[in-house]
């Protein structure tokens, strides 16, 4: 099996690399386009109604007519906006959504045009860390999307979204820190390397939750949709924008969908791995029928994304908050400080039921705090505390009649 390490990659002449890149490109372009016309589909069946039926077959030219409708309408800018700020925030979001697949392995190494070369556009030492630094800069468009709309409701969105960001990353970056204990790297080739015989999806499960939580609220998808929540801010930081520009925005929401989800299959479902029981088949895992797996595998989290907008309403703010804050990140120092013991154990010749029996240990006594946490939760808010004393330099406010009474006047 040709497993492409970080010895496989800068030996690709110009004109392969430009093939690889445009590729990449287009795949993400083509996933966005299916992307919005299945969530559409999919919403339509879960709600019990139709989706987009009316533009070519079955409305499968749907997407393509709403990208021509955008590309046509006219493009406003408020008389209040920084022009030029105005007009790089929407590049600043879409560009590190599509610069991040860079070090995404979609493959092992095949044949193209007669060069061996790895199904990857490139890869790092670090390139788990390089995705996490180039993904936070999407966070910049917008925040200075609201700031430069010159609007309220922009500018709180884009507010929201900085503090979502921030906070969402500190537990995305903590759920990686248990796979490089595991693997020994932070290159995305070693780790899929690494998952041959197990994902990482088995062994490091609450890292996985931790991930898909986190990965959900760090691209602002319902039920973590608070920078654009339009009951409270309208339309959030894209409100100001029309025609192309916020066409960028949706762009860079779905390509980043697709760049997490591509993460989450590489760290913990085995990148491009066929799943059991195809991996039986020896041709499962060698020339193009990788590809085919991987894809699937980033489908089934985009499907997951839609299925959540279907089914969870949104969130308040500070119960987000308090999620990212009190719960993951909690989580995530105990569950490393659990890997670390583990790793520390067998590495000194202890056998896997032991580390079975720490992992199980360490979600029971998750089980039995948020447990408890949530009794005390409860009790404090069925403990209603006693009305203060009326102050006598305040407002006068009339007694509420009691039942008795209203029923006599009723009468």
């Amino acid at each position: 099996m040709n497993y492409p390490g970080l010895e496989a990659f800068g030996h690709d002449p110009w004109w392969l690399i430009l093939i690889k890149a445009v590729a990449v490109f287009a795949f993400l372009l083509l996933t966005v386009l299916v992307a919005i016309l299945v969530e559409r589909k999919v919403l339509g069946r879960m709600q019990m109604r139709y989706g987009p039926n009316r533009v070519g077959p079955f409305g499968l030219l749907q997407s393509l007519a709403d990208g021509v409708k955008l590309a046509l309408k006219e493009g406003l800018t408020p008389v209040g906006a920084d022009k030029p700020i105005y007009l790089l925030a929407p590049v600043i979001s879409v560009i590190p959504a599509i610069m991040a697949f860079a070090v995404i392995p979609m493959g092992p190494v095949v044949s193209i045009f007669g060069h061996h070369t790895p199904l990857q556009l490139t890869d790092l030492p670090v390139a788990v860390l390089y995705v996490l630094a180039v993904t936070s800069i999407g966070v910049y468009g917008i925040v200075l999307a609201g700031w430069a709309s010159g609007s309220t409701y922009p500018l709180l969105g884009g507010l929201r979204s900085s503090a979502q960001v921030i906070s969402y990353e500190i537990a995305m970056a903590l759920s990686f820190a248990a796979v490089f204990l595991y693997s020994g790297t932070m290159s995305t080739s070693m780790i899929v390397g690494s998952q041959t015989h197990t994902w990482y999806v088995f062994l490091l499960l609450p890292s996985f939750v931790v991930y898909v939580t986190a990965m959900v609220g760090e691209t602002n998808r319902a039920p973590f949709d608070l920078p654009e929540a339009e009951g409270e801010l309208v339309g959030g930081f894209h409100t100001e924008y029309s025609s192309l520009k916020f066409a960028m925005f949706m762009l860079a929401e779905y390509v980043n969908m697709t760049t997490v989800s591509a993460l989450a299959t590489t760290m913990f479902l085995g990148g491009w791995h066929a799943p059991w029981p195809l991996s039986l088949w020896d041709g499962a895992n060698t020339g193009w029928w990788p590809l085919i797996w991987f894809v699937a595998k980033v489908w089934s989290f985009l499907f997951f994304y839609i299925w959540l907008r279907a089914t969870l309403p949104r969130l308040r703010y500070d119960q987000f908050m308090a999620l990212g804050w009190k719960v993951l990140i909690p989580v995530s120092l105990a569950w490393i400080m659990t890997v670390a013991i583990t790793k520390w154990l067998r590495m000194h010749g202890s056998g896997p039921w032991t580390t079975a029996a720490i992992n199980i240990g360490f979600l029971v006594l998750v089980g039995v705090v948020a447990a408890t946490w949530n009794i005390r939760r409860r009790n404090r808010s069925r403990a209603v505390p006693p009305a203060p004393p009326p102050d006598q330099g305040a407002f006068p406010v009339p007694p509420i009649p009691s039942k008795e009474k209203a029923h006599v006047h009723t009468a």
